[in-house]
């Protein structure tokens, strides 16, 4: 389903922990990171999309996440031709997409990326809210920084020290000077991941 300009309906999902750390997951056989994201069925509004893709990927149910807030319009990436299948070529341009970003209301054992039998991700790890964008595919870093950009606002409090840290890592990341936080990185062993993270690099769709 695409748009007059070629663009295929999407959400992305930013998942929040109470420390305001957001959810990273490792694309399955990949050594990319990103946030959650899917296309919009016909017939379903975002929100709709939004908590489908949410149980796909990463195995929530609505009742285990806050909505805190959403995009106000659509942001857009285009997708190089060398990553479109022959047959789309000349028609489909890239995706549009409403970002989600939500809070864990429930313990983040409940994570699980084997809700589907098609699993996105065969790892994943808690990282600062403004980490560099160095392990997203390129084409997607774009749009990337405008959705945290605009939703960063709408983050919960987590206490005045906590506020004062993420304005000052929001200010280096845009800035690109200053100590960056740490990315997550690809390692050919198992990386470091918190409680209940999986790591299953031979996993299979």
């Amino acid at each position: 389903m695409l748009d007059r300009d070629g663009f295929r309906p999407n959400v992305g999902i930013i998942l929040l922990n109470q420390k305001n750390q957001v959810f990273w997951g490792k694309r399955i056989r990949t050594h990319s990171w990103q946030f959650p994201q899917g296309g919009i069925d016909r017939g379903e509004n975002p929100e709709q999309a939004m908590f489908r893709e949410l149980h796909e990927e990463v195995g929530l149910k609505p009742e285990q996440v806050r909505i805190v807030a959403r995009t106000r319009d659509w942001l857009r990436y285009e997708v190089p031709d060398r990553y479109i299948r022959r047959e789309s070529r000349g028609f489909y341009k890239g995706q549009k997409q409403i970002w989600f970003l939500l809070q864990l209301v429930a313990p983040d054992w409940e994570l699980n990326l084997r809700a589907t039998d098609h699993p996105e991700f065969d790892a994943w790890r808690w990282n600062d809210y403004w980490v560099p964008l160095d392990v997203v595919v390129e084409f997607k870093r774009g749009v990337y920084e405008m959705a945290l950009s605009e939703l960063a606002r709408f983050l919960p409090r987590t206490g005045h020290a906590g506020h004062h840290f993420q304005h000052e890592q929001r200010n280096r990341y845009l800035r690109g000077n200053g100590q960056r936080p740490t990315a997550p990185t690809a390692q050919a062993s198992e990386p470091d991941l918190p409680p209940g993270a999986t790591f299953e690099p031979n996993a299979q769709q």
